[in-house]
């Protein structure tokens, strides 16, 4: 039995083309299957829960949905400072000074999260970003900013830059606290947990403040704020925010056994809710799945449609296996398409990119992966590049009428 079906047709040069694929194990006709819902309540209005292994959504709710972050925004500042840092433009001795915008807005006067760090005092880099990773330090975080770009703005505009480049492609920042400010300042989740597997993959050595028990600075001493550290869970990050109209929202990392979760709440009504839904979330993702092979390395899993080749098709392959996570419980049928800008116009090299293939339950994309001409194809004849040329005009009428 094969692993797929492939539908497709022939449509003109530059179009893009879907290929419908029913995925089926060889063995018991078993299908594979995902759950649409987790098997209890959560209060949280937006959620993403991501499996890094297998690049899986395990379940997803209004996740490109912007909201403001708050104190997520913190994320992207340590992200420009641990940047910074990797790439030796900053260093963990170099001290800024508090100015009194950074005293005043993020200090003690502030009343909101902070390191209490006097005016005009100094501060190392490494006492800011531990100020801001474990405490989720306002003051800490102007501090840094102002010291690195002279003003929160300069700073913000760095970030917002930055995410561009990341792939946050939602994400604005107005500030480096995320402190409400004028400007449309957002996230959404598939921007956060994105920009979380890219602090845990790129930067290890810094990483681990994230899961910090506590830090003391200025003889104060302040436990981080997460409280999924303490329920023994592999919970080892990240940070929390929460607006008064947009409800409370986390960004959460844990692992076990070698897996690794990503998990993006927002809306919650209370801490106790985002708390419990985290946590709820974080168990089901790590007890309730299991691991589901769908492609093997350099497997076929479709054909492309070429114009003007010495063929009329070109097989499409995987370079990586693919897998999925599936739940033991609650199942629904996955399936697979594979989109591409088609036909393909010859000549096409072995291992060329050609297009992506998607995983996806009902019309949700679970994860995407490119696939790569399996064979070298020439340029064909006049001959050829006639023959297809007819083919688009006799049936491009049906493709137009199918739209």
């Amino acid at each position: 039995m094969n692993w797929y079906q492939s539908l497709y047709d022939k449509t003109k040069p530059g179009s893009k083309v879907r290929f419908a694929a029913a995925l089926i194990f060889a063995q018991c006709c078993a299908s594979l299957a995902y759950a649409a819902e987790p098997p209890f309540a959560i209060k949280s209005e937006q959620v993403l829960l991501f499996d890094s292994d297998t690049g899986s959504v395990l379940f997803s709710r209004k996740a490109d949905i912007p909201f403001p972050p708050a104190s997520l925004a913190k994320l992207m500042t340590a992200e420009i400072a641990f940047n910074a840092l990797k790439a030796g433009q900053l260093q963990p001795e170099t001290a800024f000074s508090v100015s009194e915008h950074a005293w005043r807005t993020g200090g003690a006067p502030s009343r909101t999260a902070t390191m209490f760090a006097r005016l005009n005092s100094q501060l190392t880099v490494s006492d800011l970003i531990q100020g801001i990773t474990v405490q989720s330090a306002n003051d800490g975080a102007i501090v840094l900013a102002e010291g690195m770009s002279g003003s929160e703005q300069a700073f913000a505009q760095k970030m917002t830059e930055r995410a561009q480049a990341l792939g946050l492609k939602n994400s604005v920042f107005i500030n480096p606290t995320g402190l409400p400010q004028d400007g449309k300042q957002q996230v959404t989740l598939s921007d956060m947990v994105k920009l979380a597997r890219h602090l845990h993959d790129s930067y290890p050595q810094y990483y681990p403040l994230y899961s910090q028990e506590s830090f003391s600075w200025n003889n104060i001493l302040q436990r981080n704020r997460n409280p999924l550290l303490r329920l023994n869970m592999g919970a080892d990050g990240l940070a929390m925010g929460g607006t008064q109209d947009a409800g409370l929202s986390i960004i959460a990392s844990a692992e076990q056994n070698g897996r690794r979760i990503y998990l993006g709440l927002n809306g919650a009504k209370s801490v106790q809710d985002r708390t419990e839904d985290a946590e709820k979330l974080i168990r089901w993702a790590m007890n309730d799945f299991v691991k589901s092979p769908v492609f093997s390395a350099n497997t076929e899993v479709a054909q492309a449609s070429l114009y003007g080749g010495t063929q009329g098709s070109v097989g499409l392959m995987v370079h990586d296996a693919i897998s999925v996570l599936v739940p033991v419980q609650d199942k629904a049928k996955l399936r697979s398409q594979v989109i591409y800008q088609g036909p393909v116009a010859a000549p096409v090299a072995k291992g060329q990119e050609i297009g992506r293939v998607q995983i996806m339950r009902d019309k949700e994309v679970l994860l995407e992966r490119p696939v790569y001409a399996a064979q070298d194809v020439n340029e064909g004849t006049l001959r050829n590049k006639s023959l297809d040329a007819l083919y688009e005009l006799t049936t491009g009428w049906i493709r137009r009428l199918l739209k």
